[in-house]
């Protein structure tokens, strides 16, 4: 932690939160009364504040808007029983994101901004956090390039900034998806790996197409044979087949280096399964399912937490199964929960004390 960095504070005349219930709230549509902002000017951070929330100013030649130099995190921070505020492993997604910024050719954020800047800024806005069962207060920073040029090159100046959002459940029932076999989200070389916006950006049109049919999201699978599972939209993916636990690996860089993914591993290995990070087949699933032997199919996700999948669609086959059964995911679901709630014990040093 970042000792006496001390970020000049403009508060907020009067917070919305008086007049704002907190319980059954949608996904990433409120937002607490105050933001930080650093600006990258001349090789350096400068500009840093905390202000009241409120809109940008910015020219039409904005080199983001051209561009697409724009990267992102998701980070969730709870609330215990003492009513103590705590960020889940912040500084996991610092490493990510300057990872994110590294591939984007865009300047590192150092700490005293991402994480003592996030610290300050949820001390200010911790009554925020909901006290609500799967109600957390979800963290958005990011950055983009901010250039005024119509020229395709790297920006010389950047904007980074942190928001706060209050957020209930994500999927608020089982999900169902499509997988898909046409379009491609990432391929070895690309940008798969990276939290840029342009990676959703060009999922929607596909996500659509999937919406029509019904389902809630797709799950990608590889550029070169359309065969191998990749990541859901939203999510990292597990497949559940008796004793162990199939997910696919990071060795290509082209699915997301999940914090949640990796809490997930962690706590199904202290549950004595075995986890298989590996490629995995969507026929292979097929054959499993069909012998009875694909148990369970989830998601994890900052956003969408540990997210059950009762339907999963390939081709003209379709997987599903009965949520109310399962063992693993909800066990693993619950004991992720009562970590982060300060319920059970951190033993791994996730929790970071606002």
């Amino acid at each position: 932690m970042i000792d006496a960095y001390s970020i000049p504070v403009t508060k907020t005349e009067r917070s919305k939160l008086n007049d704002t219930p907190l319980e059954n709230i949608p996904f990433g549509k409120l937002f607490t009364d105050h933001m930080l902002v650093a600006d990258y000017i001349n090789g350096e951070w400068t500009n840093v504040e905390i202000k009241p929330y409120q809109n940008l100013s910015v020219a039409p030649s904005l080199a983001a808007i051209h561009y697409g130099q724009a990267i992102f995190e998701g980070i969730k921070a709870y609330r215990n029983a003492a009513g103590e505020a705590f960020i889940f492993r912040p500084y996991d997604n610092w490493s990510r994101f300057n990872i994110s910024a590294k591939r984007m050719q865009m300047p590192e954020v150092p700490e005293e901004i991402f994480i003592e800047g996030m610290r300050q800024l949820i001390s200010l806005d911790k009554k925020w956090i909901p006290d609500y069962a799967d109600h957390s207060l979800y963290i958005r920073p990011f950055m983009f390039s901010t250039d005024e040029v119509i020229g395709v090159k790297a920006s010389e100046t950047y904007k980074f900034m942190i928001i706060l959002s209050p957020t209930g459940p994500y999927y608020s029932t089982p999900a169902r998806i499509y997988v898909e076999e046409t379009y491609t989200r990432a391929a070895p070389g690309g940008i798969g790996f990276v939290k840029a916006a342009g990676n959703y950006g060009a999922s929607m049109l596909v996500t659509a197409e999937a919406r029509k049919q019904g389902y809630d999201q797709v799950l990608w699978t590889d550029s070169a044979e359309h065969k191998y599972a990749q990541e859901i939209g939203t999510m990292n993916v597990f497949f559940v087949t008796g004793n162990t636990v199939l997910t696919p690996d990071l060795e290509q860089g082209t699915i997301l280096n999940g914090v949640t993914r990796s809490s997930a591993i962690t706590i199904m290995k202290e549950m004595g399964y075995k986890v298989e990070e590996r490629e995995v087949s969507i026929e292979e699933m097929i054959g499993l399912y069909k012998k009875g032997q694909l148990q369970e199919v989830f998601g994890t996700g900052t956003a969408a937490t540990i997210t059950p999948i009762r339907e999963l669609k390939y081709k003209d086959f379709v997987m599903t199964f009965n949520v109310e059964e399962w063992k693993a995911a909800p066990e693993m679901k619950r004991r992720l929960t009562d970590i982060r709630e300060g319920r059970a014990a951190d033993n791994h040093g996730w929790l970071f004390k606002v």
